[in-house]
């Protein structure tokens, strides 16, 4: 990464390289474990937001945006492992996952590794003044007091709407709307664009989890490429199954006393629309999005980027 300013397709592939060598340039202790996770890295959407937001009127990217780009999608990687500890998943995007392969406790040293390197990299930007008021910490709590919210609530099926937006607030939006702000702020952004930016993340991010609540309900393992309609079986309450529930309270109270089954949940959550409820909450979210994008006056490449990132996150796999 030797250029100040680079393309936008360079920069993603820099950032893809970066994540790479964080994988597997470590202690061979450790990246005897991570190296597998180069397969696990997705669409990368994270990152592809912090570059976006970082361009210039040129479409070029700054050095200090790949760099923010590979931390943020080192940390992702992290709480993947975790999660997948967590849900005690076997697959994740169409592979075995690390805790499945290698076991818990070396996943969760894993995952912690991989937390220590994200931190690690966003100390490396050379320019630390310009970068004082983004507080990386912050969000790193904020994913993580989500999680926790999300755990202590698992099968805690008198969760309410407006208590659930609060927790992916945390476990999920926390991580985009650090994304967008880490971009906007390596662009040169002013502080009343930062703001804007950090709300699109934001809305992306909690858009991106709703659709991603339905697809328990909706998709198949094999579109999904990880363990469908097992939610409920698990104790994890998503906005379709909390919809459900405010619709007939019934439902509720025989779930927490282990009186209905998954195959009856699904049928309820198809029949009080809890789906199609989390769609249009996402919706809302998604309008909010675009509506920021419009304050921004984004135009060009830049513009076109961040509208197909929430657009993706809104969408899904429905397309």
């Amino acid at each position: 990464m030797t250029n100040n300013v680079v393309d936008f397709e360079t920069a993603f592939e820099q950032v893809k390289k970066e994540v790479a060598k964080l994988l597997t340039k470590g202690p061979s202790l450790i990246s005897g474990y991570t190296s597998y996770l180069t397969e696990a890295t997705g669409k990368m959407m994270r990152a592809k937001a912090v570059l976006a937001c970082a361009m210039d009127e040129n479409d070029m990217v700054p050095r200090d945006a790949i760099i923010f780009a590979a931390a943020v999608e080192t940390l992702h990687l992290a709480t993947l492992v975790h999660d997948d500890i967590m849900d005690d998943a076997d697959t994740r995007r169409g592979q075995i996952t690390l805790q499945k392969k290698s076991g818990k406790r070396n996943a969760v040293i894993c995952g912690d590794y991989l937390l220590a390197s994200a931190i690690r990299e966003i100390a490396s930007v050379d320019d630390t003044d310009k970068y004082k008021d983004f507080d990386f910490s912050k969000y790193v709590e904020a994913i993580a007091l989500g999680e926790l919210r999300q755990n202590i609530n698992n099968r805690n099926f008198r969760l309410g709407t407006f208590r659930y937006l609060s927790i992916i607030d945390g476990k999920t939006a926390a991580l985009f709307e650090a994304s967008f702000h880490a971009g906007a702020m390596a662009g040169n952004a002013t502080e009343k664009e930062i703001k804007l930016y950090r709300r699109l993340g934001r809305y992306t991010g909690i858009a991106f989890q709703l659709t991603d609540d339905c697809i328990d309900y909706e998709v198949s393992e094999d579109t999904a490429l990880k363990p469908v309609q097992s939610d409920f079986e698990n104790g994890v309450v998503t906005l379709p199954l909390i919809h459900t529930f405010e619709e007939d309270a019934s439902l509720a109270e025989r779930a927490e006393k282990g009186l209905i089954s998954k195959e009856e949940i699904l049928k309820e959550v198809t029949k009080h629309g809890g789906v199609e409820y989390t769609h249009k909450t996402a919706e809302k979210y998604y309008k909010k999005g675009v509506e920021a994008i419009e304050a921004l006056q984004l135009s060009g490449k830049k513009r076109e980027i961040l509208e197909g990132l929430i657009t993706k996150a809104y969408v899904g796999l429905k397309k």
